[in-house]
C-alpha cells in the first residue's frame, strides 16, 4: 500500500550535493515527491510502498555525501499525496533559521583533474569548484545557501555553467560558487601602488616569478589575504619579519605536495590524513634530523621558525594556490596578510593601504570576501586531532549541547557569548546548537576590536538572533566584557577558568561529577587575583574551586609576561623573601640575578616589598616562565607562550622522575612548588642537563593532577587551558591518570586555549537557565 513519508533533516546538508543525492536515490528506488532547502533544514516528501520508503530512510544515512553532517532526521508516515514525479523544488525563504553553514572546503580531486586538463573548458581556471568543494562560509551573506545570498551574485552564469547548475545529474548541480573563465571571477597582479601589471594566467606566472626572485606577494585567498615569499630565502624572510613586526613567532608554510613535506618533516599516517583532508589546516609537524633532510629540494630558512623543532605546514587548498605552487615547486611562507595583532585584510584596496610597507606585489581577484576566515592550526596529540586555532575548514560548524531537561521556553532563548580577550572567538546558541565563530584573535588593537564587533553583527544576522542574552568574562577590563556591558546593563558573567572547564565538559559530553583542571597564563579570579592553576569539582549544577597553586608576585604586572626573569624573581621572593637580595646569598650567583642590573634589582625589590604593580598569581603559565628562566632557557620572550614552548621542546621525554611538592590543606588545597624549586637549584648545582630538569618539571605538574583526583576520589578529569597545548604535559598527564584507571578528557575540535572560552560561557549560561547553578 502506498504511503507518504515526510522527513526533516537538520545539519550541514546545504552546499554539499545533498539534494541531488536525494534526487538520485529517490529516482533509483522509484519514489515520487520532492526535496527542498528551507531555513529549518532539508524537507523531503516521497510517495511509495512502505518497504521502499524504509530502504530510502536507511540509505540516506548510510550513503549521504561525504561532507554532509546529519544532526537529526525526523520522519513520519502520512496519507499519500499523489506525486507523479520526483523533483528538486526552489528553496523556501520563510521560517526560523536553524540550518548549519558549511565551512570553506579545499578543492576536490575531480576539480583539480579538470583544471589541469588542457581539453577542459576550465583549464587553469583558478576559481573552479563543484558541490563537493570550494568557498562556503567566506562568501555567504545570508541563508539559505543560494547564489543570490552569496558574493557570487554579481557574476551572471554563462549558458554552459547554467546548464550544469540546473542539471541534477551534474556534479555542479546547485553549486552556488559555480564559475568558468567566461562568466566568473578573474585574477590580476598589481604593483604596490595598485597599478595592474598583468591579468589572468599571466598574472599568476608573474606572481610566481616575483616570489622566485625574492619578492613578497600579498595574495587574496579564500578568507583573506596571505603574505607569500620564498621560505628558503633568509633575506626575504627576515624582511617579512621586520615589516610585519613579527620578531620570532613561527611562520606557516605551504608546500607543493605531500612528498615535498616528507622531505623536511616526519609525517605519521594520521598527520598525512589530516594534511590531505578537505579541511586542509596548518598541521604542526616535527622536523626531520638534518641528515634526513633533502636540502637540494626543500631547505627551509632557519628564520621561518627560530629554535622550534616544529613547522606549521599546509598544502594548497584553493585552485589558485595549486596553480601558483605548480609554478614554484618549492615551499613558501604563507602567513596572514596583516600586521601582528591585527585582523587579516579581506579587500584588495584595504590591503593596498595596510600592507603597502610589506608586500611588493598584490595578486588579487574580484570575488568579494564576505568575512575574514584565517587558516586553522591543528596538531596530532595522543593519536587524536587537537585544533589550536579554529577557522577555515571548521568554523562555524556547531557543538551540540544536551539540555533535554530544560523547559521549552528556555531552549528557545539564544545566548551570545563574547569570549575572552586573547585568541577571541564569539559564539551564539540556537536551541541546543552552539555556533562558534572563526578565530578572531587578540583584542589588542582598534582593528581587532572592529573585527570582533563586525563578526558579532554577522552572526546575529546569519542565525537570526537579534534578541539574545549576553554572557561575558568576569574581567572588568576585557574589551569583550565592556562590549557586553554596553549592550546590556547587567550581562551574565562567567569566571574564565570555569568557562575553560565547562567548554571541555560540553565538547566531550561528560555527565556527572568530575575534576576540572584549568591551567593557563592569566584569568581574572573570583577573589580579584590572577588565576591560572585551578582545580574544580563540577557537575551539571555547580563548579566549586577546590585547589590552586601557591601564589607569587609578578613585579611589573603585564611586563612580566614578556620577561620570564620577573616571574622567576617573584617565585624566589615568595620562597625566600628579601634574603635573595643579600649579596652573601648563594642565589645571587645564579644566572637569574645576573640578568638584572643593580639598579633594576633595587627597583624590583621596592616593588615587591611595597606591593607596587606586583599582582599575585597562581598561574601555571607563569610558573613555566619562571622555570624556563631559572634554568637559563628564556629570559625575554617575543610572543605569548614562547618560554613555555621552549621548555617543552627542551624536555627529554624518556625521563619519568619528578620533583617534590607539598599540599597545604584547608578550605582550598594549595600546591606548594617551593620543594620543587629547591630541587631544581640542587640539580643546577650538580650540572644536571636542562632536558632532564624540564622533563621532571612537566612530570611534577602531571602528578599534582593525579594527587588531586585521588584526594577527592574523582574518576573523571577534564583538562583545559592553554598549558594543555603542550604535548609533553598532556601526554604525561593522560598516561599517569590512565594508569590509575581514571578517565581523562581533553579538547579536540575546540581549542584548549582561550578560543574555547565562548563555548564554556554558553555552556554555563544555558545551565543557569535550568535552575539553581553555583560557581564558587
Amino acid at each position: 500500500m502506498t504511503q507518504r513519508l515526510h522527513i526533516i533533516i537538520r545539519g550541514a546538508v546545504q552546499g554539499v550535493g545533498f539534494r541531488p543525492f536525494i534526487y538520485r536515490l529517490a529516482t533509483e528506488i522509484g519514489l515520487t515527491g520532492y526535496v527542498l532547502n528551507s531555513p529549518n533544514g532539508v524537507f523531503i516528501e516521497v510517495d511509495g510502498e512502505k518497504s521502499a520508503l524504509d530502504r530510502f530512510v536507511l540509505r540516506i544515512e548510510k550513503e549521504k555525501p561525504p561532507r554532509a553532517i546529519i544532526n537529526s532526521m525526523e520522519f513520519s508516515f502520512l496519507d499519500p499525496a499523489g506525486f507523479t514525479k520526483f523533483e528538486i523544488k526552489e528553496s523556501k525563504q520563510d521560517g526560523e533559521i536553524s540550518t548549519l553553514i558549511l565551512p570553506d572546503i579545499a578543492v576536490c580531486d575531480d576539480c583539480l583533474s579538470e583544471m589541469f586538463d588542457p581539453h577542459d573548458r576550465r583549464h587553469l581556471y583558478p576559481f573552479i569548484n563543484c558541490t563537493n568543494c570550494g568557498p562556503r562560509f567566506s562568501i555567504i551573506e545570508s541563508i539559505p545557501y543560494d547564489r543570490p545570498n552569496t558574493s557570487m551574485k554579481i557574476f551572471e552564469m554563462c549558458e554552459d555553467c547554467r546548464r550544469e547548475y540546473e542539471n541534477p545529474l551534474e556534479r555542479r548541480f546547485h553549486a552556488q560558487p559555480i564559475a568558468c573563465p567566461v562568466c566568473g571571477p578573474h585574477i590580476e597582479l598589481w604593483d604596490a601602488q595598485g597599478d595592474r601589471i598583468s591579468k589572468l594566467h599571466i598574472a599568476l606566472i608573474d606572481a610566481a616569478k616575483a616570489i622566485h626572485d625574492g619578492k613578497i606577494v600579498a595574495l587574496k585567498g579564500l578568507g583573506g589575504f596571505q603574505l607569500l615569499c620564498d621560505a628558503r630565502n633568509n633575506e626575504v624572510v627576515a624582511r617579512l619579519r621586520e615589516h610585519k613586526h613579527r620578531e620570532e613567532k613561527p611562520f606557516a608554510l605551504m608546500f607543493p605536495n605531500i612528498g615535498s613535506v616528507k622531505n623536511v618533516c616526519k609525517v605519521s599516517n594520521l598527520e598525512e590524513r589530516l594534511i590531505l583532508s578537505p579541511e586542509s589546516p596548518i598541521v604542526l609537524l616535527i622536523r626531520n634530523q638534518p641528515s634526513h633532510i633533502a636540502y637540494h629540494t626543500s631547505h627551509i630558512s632557519p628564520l621561518v621558525a627560530p629554535m622550534n623543532p616544529y613547522l606549521g605546514i599546509m598544502l594548497p587548498y584553493t585552485p589558485l594556490h595549486h596553480l601558483l605552487m605548480k609554478q614554484l615547486s618549492f615551499p613558501v611562507v604563507a602567513t596572514s596578510g596583516n600586521l601582528s595583532e591585527e585582523p587579516m585584510c579581506i579587500d584588495e584596496y584595504e590591503a593596498l593601504e595596510r600592507l603597502k610597507d610589506i608586500a611588493d606585489y598584490f595578486l588579487v581577484h574580484n570575488r568579494p570576501i564576505v568575512r575574514q576566515v584565517d587558516d586553522s592550526i591543528v596538531r596530532i596529540i595522543l593519536e587524536r586531532e587537537m585544533v589550536l586555532r579554529r577557522a577555515r575548514g571548521y568554523a562555524p560548524l556547531p557543538i551540540m549541547l544536551d539540555y533535554s531537561t530544560a523547559k521549552e521556553d528556555q531552549k528557545q532563548k539564544s545566548i551570545l557569548a563574547v569570549g575572552a580577550h586573547l585568541k577571541n572567538t564569539i559564539a551564539i546558541s540556537k536551541n541546543n546548537n552552539v555556533f562558534i565563530s572563526q578565530h578572531i584573535g587578540d583584542l589588542e588593537t582598534e582593528e581587532a576590536y572592529a573585527a570582533f564587533t563586525k563578526i558579532i553583527d554577522d552572526f546575529k544576522k546569519l542565525y537570526n538572533t537579534d534578541h539574545v542574552e549576553i554572557v561575558s568574562d568576569l574581567h572588568p577590563d576585557y574589551l569583550s566584557t565592556k562590549y557586553a556591558q554596553e549592550i546590556k546593563d547587567e550581562p551574565q558573567k562567567v569566571q574564565h577558568h570555569i568557562a575553560h572547564v565547562a567548554a571541555c565538559r560540553a565538547e566531550n559530553q561528560v555527565q556527572g561529577e568530575a575534576l576540572g583542571v584549568a591551567w593557563d597564563g592569566t584569568g581574572y579570579g573570583l577573589d580579584g587575583t590572577i588565576w591560572g592553576g585551578e582545580f574544580f569539582r563540577c557537575d551539571e549544577e555547580s563548579y566549586k574551586r577546590v585547589g590552586t597553586f601557591k601564589q607569587f608576585r609578578l613585579p611589573g604586572g603585564k611586563v612580566a609576561i614578556k620577561e620570564p626573569r620577573r616571574s622567576a624573581l617573584g617565585i624566589l621572593f615568595e620562597a625566600y623573601g628579601n634574603s635573595i637580595f643579600e649579596k652573601q646569598n648563594w642565589i645571587l650567583k645564579h644566572q637569574l640575578i645576573q640578568m638584572f642590573s643593580e639598579s633594576e634589582l633595587n627597583t624590583l625589590k621596592k616593588m615587591l616589598n611595597k606591593n607596587i604593580n606586583s599582582p599575585v598569581t597562581s598561574s601555571v603559565g607563569r610558573l613555566f616562565d619562571a622555570v624556563a628562566s631559572l634554568i637559563g632557557i628564556s629570559q625575554h620572550t617575543k610572543f605569548e607562550g614562547q618560554s613555555a614552548m621552549m621548555l617543552e621542546f627542551a624536555a627529554d621525554v624518556s625521563v619519568v622522575d619528578s620533583y617534590d611538592f607539598t599540599i597545604d590543606e584547608g578550605s582550598l588545597l594549595i600546591f606548594n612548588w617551593k620543594p620543587m624549586v629547591e630541587q631544581i637549584f640542587d640539580d643546577l648545582r650538580h650540572e644536571v642537563d636542562k632536558s632532564i630538569i624540564s622533563a621532571k618539571f612537566h612530570n611534577t605538574l602531571a602528578r599534582t593532577i593525579l594527587a588531586t583526583a585521588k584526594k577527592f576520589g574523582e574518576n573523571k578529569v577534564l583538562l583545559s587551558g592553554g598549558c594543555f597545548q603542550n604535548a609533553f604535559l598532556l601526554e604525561r598527564t593522560v598516561d599517569i591518570l590512565k594508569s590509575e584507571n581514571i578517565f581523562v578528557y581533553w579538547h579536540q575540535r575546540i581549542p584548549p586555549n582561550d578560543g574555547s572560552i565562548s563555548l564554556g560561557q554558553i555552556a554555563i549560561a544555558m545551565n543557569k537557565t535550568k535552575g539553581q547553578f553555583k560557581c564558587v
